[in-house]
């Protein structure tokens, strides 16, 4: 089942969950201020009023989101997403040739309180951080990679990339925002301003009410 709500396309429904996918550019919950107030759960609730939000993408991240409609199901999803056994995985372009075609980042994180609202590498003081990642494209200035990370830290895809040297590409916070030369494909946005090229292509839960496994997926915009 494939609907739209104000941009956003219904992936799936049930009487106890709904699964979307996420615009670039959209924040998952109200930010602080009344500019920050559009977002995903305001612009479903008319339709869905008791979807409650079980994790979070960036605004900048695109792809696959999980809402519950009623207590339990929200409860037991995020038991799923806090015991990891919650299957993700992504697409992100990344600057530069990386070097193998498959490999494992272990680099515990934390908030930068320094430079807010970024997260950085600390191996002190940081939390365990796990991302796999596969080659599926190589360009001349870009590689297309498949990120499955195992640990949920904030920015943790976009902080583990630009730590092995190859920030995602668009990224505000972490990368380098000039389009590569190739990049003519009009996913860079309006007036020279890149979109984030990360995107939540799949994402795998167990359901609450049957004990299936349930993969929703959303093919890469880029």
């Amino acid at each position: 089942m494939t609907a739209r709500i104000a941009s956003i396309t219904i992936l799936h429904r049930t009487e106890h969950l709904l699964a979307v996918s996420k615009p670039t550019g959209m924040l998952s919950v109200p930010g602080r201020g009344p500019d920050l107030q559009d977002c995903l759960v305001k612009r479903l609730e008319f339709d869905f009023p008791h979807a409650r939000i079980v994790h979070r993408l960036d605004r900048d991240t695109s792809g696959v989101m999980i809402l519950a409609l009623d207590a339990d199901t929200h409860r037991e999803l995020s038991g799923q997403f806090e015991r990891r056994e919650v299957a993700k995985r992504y697409i992100a372009r990344v600057a530069g040739q990386v070097d193998g075609d498959t490999g494992r980042i272990e680099l515990p994180m934390r908030k930068d309180f320094d430079r807010p609202p970024r997260h950085r590498v600390d191996h002190e003081q940081g939390k365990p951080a796990v991302t796999d990642w596969r080659v599926t494209h190589r360009a001349e200035s870009w590689t297309e990679l498949e990120l499955s990370p195992h640990t949920g830290r904030s920015h943790q895809l976009r902080v583990h990339c630009h730590a092995i040297g190859h920030s995602i590409l668009g990224d505000p916070l972490y990368g380098d925002q000039t389009p590569p030369p190739e990049a003519a494909d009009g996913l860079w946005g309006r007036a020279g301003n890149p979109r984030l090229m990360l995107h939540a292509e799949s994402l795998t839960v167990t359901c609450p009410r049957t004990g299936d496994r349930l993969t929703f997926e959303a093919p890469s915009p880029f």
